[in-house]
């Protein structure tokens, strides 16, 4: 495994296109000047040891050199040693709300946008727990399996969006229903759902589900996005908005947080409702409720230990630049006799 401290000098790289380029500039450029001196017959005798493969060679080994020295500026990093490190922690499971009523804009910039900053926000906030996502509207989807891998939590979620689930609508009981198939630890008794909706329950038989999963040991915490006065829900194309939802008799649908349900589920499950319109007081609240909880030792692998790998390439960028100079820039009795470029006398 390898990670990459400094980016951003991967920029550095752009030297080599423009230094080709240079090359094919200058090589048209002579070219056209010696037209203009003389024929090629005559060019021949009076430059003998002219070679363009020499130069193609030169091109070559300066560019190797540059990319060298980029990658050196990079410093990779390569892991050397795994670990394993026990950690304490409690099994969270995020189900997100995907159906098109979070496209409402009732809380900036939108109800989803919004619910993956709460996500994002409270996983930044963990030490050693282990988080699962699951994506859900008409139907529950998973969308990351029970990990410690927080980076990659991030990553998925970003992803996800209004569309990527065709059946339409909210089924929080589906969203329960799955997630109580993610704890994969049986000696794991704090297990946490964290459910981030509008509240708009299509199905209506959440609460029931609840009530099974707080026997089951999970307890179940709601956050509520949107506004109880409600918004309407826009159709864009390209980022404009081209109209707002409508229902049959084409009147424009007007979404609302339903704080009610929300608040159900969650008694039923032994935990608590959150308001979601202020990021901080939710990451606050959540994170004191897990601390409060006992937490499960378990191991997790990890690479412990990276080293530097710049000096290999700092060492073969200046080899190169060695060779460049020293055996292509001049003219050695030795590469006479190897005779690398088919040169001839007069």
């Amino acid at each position: 495994m390898f990670r990459i401290d400094e980016k951003i000098w991967f920029w550095t790289l752009l030297v080599i296109p423009a230094i080709i380029v240079l090359f094919i500039i200058v090589q048209i450029w002579k070219k056209s000047a010696q037209r203009k001196f003389a024929n090629a017959t005559l060019l021949k005798r009076l430059s003998p040891n002219q070679s363009l493969l020499k130069g193609i060679l030169k091109l070559l080994v300066l560019c190797g050199a540059f990319a060298s020295l980029s990658l050196a500026l990079v410093n990779p990093k390569i892991g050397t040693k795994l670990e394993t490190v026990r950690s304490q922690g409690v099994d969270i499971v995020f189900a997100v709300d995907v159906s098109k009523s979070m496209l409402a804009e009732d809380i900036a910039p939108n109800r989803m946008e919004k619910s993956k900053q709460l996500v994002t926000q409270i996983i930044n906030s963990l030490a050693s727990d282990r988080i699962g996502i699951i994506a859900y509207a008409g139907k529950a989807f998973p969308q990351l399996p029970i990990t410690t891998d927080y980076a990659a939590s991030k990553m998925f979620l970003q992803n996800m969006n209004t569309d990527m689930l065709s059946s339409q609508g909210t089924a929080i009981n589906e969203a329960i229903k799955l997630a109580k198939t993610y704890y994969d630890d049986d000696e794991q008794t704090n297990r946490i759902l964290i459910i981030i909706s509008d509240g708009e329950d299509h199905e209506g038989d959440a609460q029931d589900l609840a009530e099974e999963a707080s026997e089951e040991g999970i307890r179940i915490f709601t956050i509520g996005v949107g506004d109880t006065k409600g918004g309407p829900i826009p159709i864009k194309r390209n980022g404009i908005v081209l109209n707002y939802k409508k229902d049959q008799k084409g009147e424009t649908v007007i979404t609302k947080l339903n704080e009610q349900t929300l608040k159900d589920i969650a008694n039923e499950a032994n935990g608590v409702y959150i308001n979601g319109s202020n990021t901080s007081e939710v990451v606050d609240t959540i994170k004191d409720l897990i601390d409060k909880m006992d937490k499960k030792e378990f191991e997790s692998k990890q690479i412990a230990d990276f080293k530097d790998q710049f000096q290999w390439f700092l060492g073969l960028g200046i080899f190169l630049f060695f060779i460049d100079i020293f055996f292509l820039e001049r003219k050695t009795g030795w590469l006479k006799k190897l005779n690398l470029f088919n040169e001839s006398g007069i």
